[in-house]
C-alpha cells in the first residue's frame, strides 16, 4: 500500500488552523509549554542563521567565480537588478495600498500576554551577526574562486552539506510545531484575527503583482528582441505550470530550458543562463518577502521609510543567492535580514514563514518564467557582440 504523505504546505496549514483552535480551548498552562518550545527553537534558529549564510553563500560564490566571465557577469547583474526591481515594485505598491487596508487594525499586546511567558529560556548566542556572516562568505567565496584552493573548496562544500542536513532534518520538520505554537499564542492575545483579516487581502495583491511582474519582464524582453511579449509568455506557460506543481526552480529546469530554446534563445546561452538563474534569480520570492514584511511593519506601527527598505531590499537580494534548492530556503535565508534590518521578533518571523510557504508555488513560478525573459535579453546582447 502506498503511504500518503502531507507536504510542507499542508502541514503548515494544519498547524495554523490547529494553533488558532487550540489557542482558544487549551488552558494557559498547556499553551505555555508550546511557547517554551518556541523560545528554544527561536534561539536555535537565531544561532543557525549566520551558519546557514556562510554554509550556502560561500560555495555559491566560489562556483560563480569560474567560467565565462563576461557572460557570467552580465547574467549576475541582470538577475540581481531584476530581483531588486521586484522588491521596489512590492515596496511602492505596498506603501500606496497597505496603510488603507490596515488603518483600523494595529497589533497590540493584551493583558493575556502576561500569562504566556515561557516556563524557562536557554540563550544560544550566535557566533556572529548577519552582516559579519555575509562579509565572511564573500571573502571566503571569492578567495576560493580566485586562489583555486581545492582543500578549502572541499571543506566549504562539505560544510554546505552539513547545513543542508540541519535544515532538512531539524529546522524544516519542526517548523509546523513552531508555527502551531506561534498561532496558538496569537489566538490567546487576539492578534491572529488581525493578521488573517489583513493578509487575506494582501495575498490577493501579491498574486496580482506576480502577474504584473511577468508582464513587465516580457514587455521589456519583447522590446529588446522585437517580438510579441504575449507570444513569448505563451511559449513559457508550460514551465510556469510545471513550477506551480513542483514548487522547485531546479526541478523545472528541463522544461524551462526546452521552451526558452523554442523562444529563439541559442542552446549554448540557454544552457548557461537557465540553470544559473534557477539559483540566483529570485524576483518572485523577493516580491513576496518584501510585500509581507512591509505589511507586518505597517501593522506593528513601525516606520517604513524608503531608506530603511532600500537597505533591506539590497541586502536581501544578495542573501537569497544561495536559497533555492532548499525547501523554504528563500525565507530561511531571509530571516537574518528580517531580524537585523527590520528587527522582526520570533512572532513576526513565524508569520513570514507561514505566509511565504502558503504562496511558495506562485513565487517559484514567477521566478522560473522570469528566467526565460532574462535569457532572451542575454542572448540578444551576446549575439550582437559575437
Amino acid at each position: 500500500m502506498k503511504t500518503f504523505k502531507i507536504g510542507l504546505l499542508g502541514r503548515i496549514i494544519i498547524a495554523i488552523i490547529a494553533g488558532i483552535i487550540c489557542g482558544n480551548i487549551f488552558p494557559h498552562t498547556l499553551t505555555r509549554a508550546f511557547i517554551t518550545f518556541n523560545g528554544l527553537f527561536s534561539e536555535f534558529l537565531t544561532f543557525c542563521i549566520p551558519l546557514i549564510i556562510v554554509g550556502l553563500v560561500t560555495p555559491a560564490i566560489s562556483d560563480y567565480g569560474k567560467g565565462a566571465k563576461a557572460l557570467l557577469g552580465a547574467t549576475l547583474l541582470l538577475a540581481y537588478s531584476s530581483t531588486v526591481f521586484s522588491g521596489y515594485l512590492a515596496y511602492f505598491t505596498g506603501i500606496t495600498i497597505y496603510p488603507s487596508i490596515s488603518q483600523d487594525i494595529v497589533m497590540e499586546e493584551t493583558a493575556k500576554a502576561d500569562s504566556l511567558l515561557p516556563y524557562f529560556t536557554i540563550k544560544i548566542p550566535a557566533l556572529m551577526d548577519v552582516m559579519s556572516a555575509l562579509i565572511l562568505s564573500f571573502m571566503l567565496g571569492l578567495g576560493i574562486a580566485y586562489q583555486k584552493t581545492d582543500k578549502l573548496k572541499q571543506a566549504a562544500d562539505e560544510f554546505k552539506q552539513i547545513i543542508l542536513k540541519v535544515i532538512s532534518t531539524a529546522i524544516i520538520p519542526l517548523l509546523p510545531l513552531y508555527i502551531f505554537g506561534i498561532f496558538a499564542g496569537m489566538a490567546v492575545t487576539g492578534e491572529v484575527y488581525h493578521i488573517l483579516t489583513v493578509f487575506a487581502k494582501i495575498i490577493g495583491i501579491i498574486f496580482a503583482l506576480h502577474i504584473l511582474l511577468i508582464l513587465i519582464f516580457y514587455v521589456a524582453a519583447g522590446c529588446i528582441v522585437k517580438r510579441s511579449p504575449f507570444k513569448l509568455i505563451r511559449e513559457m506557460l508550460p514551465a510556469y505550470f510545471t513550477a506551480l506543481g513542483t514548487q522547485s526552480s531546479a526541478a523545472t529546469i528541463p522544461v524551462t530550458l526546452h521552451h526558452t530554446i523554442k523562444n529563439g534563445v541559442t542552446p549554448d546561452i540557454a544552457g548557461f543562463v537557465i540553470p544559473l538563474c534557477a539559483t540566483i534569480h529570485l524576483s518572485g520570492s523577493m516580491l513576496k518577502i518584501v510585500s509581507c514584511a512591509l505589511a507586518l511593519v505597517i501593522l506593528n506601527g513601525e516606520p517604513y521609510g524608503f531608506g530603511l527598505f532600500t537597505g533591506f531590499i539590497l541586502l536581501l537580494g544578495i542573501t537569497m543567492v544561495a536559497a533555492p534548492g532548499v525547501p523554504g530556503g528563500a525565507i530561511m535565508a531571509a530571516l537574518g535580514v528580517l531580524a537585523s534590518v527590520l528587527h522582526f521578533d520570533q512572532n513576526n518571523q513565524a508569520v513570514m514563514i507561514a505566509l511565504y510557504i502558503a504562496m511558495d508555488s506562485f513565487g517559484t513560478a514567477c521566478n522560473v518564467i522570469g528566467d526565460g525573459a532574462l535569457a532572451l535579453i542575454i542572448d540578444k546582447y551576446f549575439r550582437r557582440k559575437n
